[in-house]
């Protein structure tokens, strides 16, 4: 059986797929999302969009600092 979140009740390991995918979601998902609006907001205002780029640069510095130690 395939689980994700839940380690098997027969003591056997579990696979960790699910956690692993949720950790990264966490570290690159928000700073994508900032990335992707401050291209849409190149041409209209410069200065917002190097705003955005410059916040997920910071957040992607941080989240893999404090996620990739839970996951060391």
């Amino acid at each position: 059986m395939n689980t994700f979140f839940l380690i098997e009740a027969t003591g056997g390991g579990g696979n960790y797929d699910g956690i692993v995918l949720f950790f990264a979601a966490i570290m690159f998902g928000p700073a994508i999302l900032l990335a992707i609006i401050g291209f849409a907001l190149l041409k209209k205002n410069k200065k917002a969009a190097k705003v955005l780029f410059i916040l997920a640069a910071v957040y992607v510095i941080v989240s893999l600092g404090i996620c990739g130690s839970m996951m060391a």
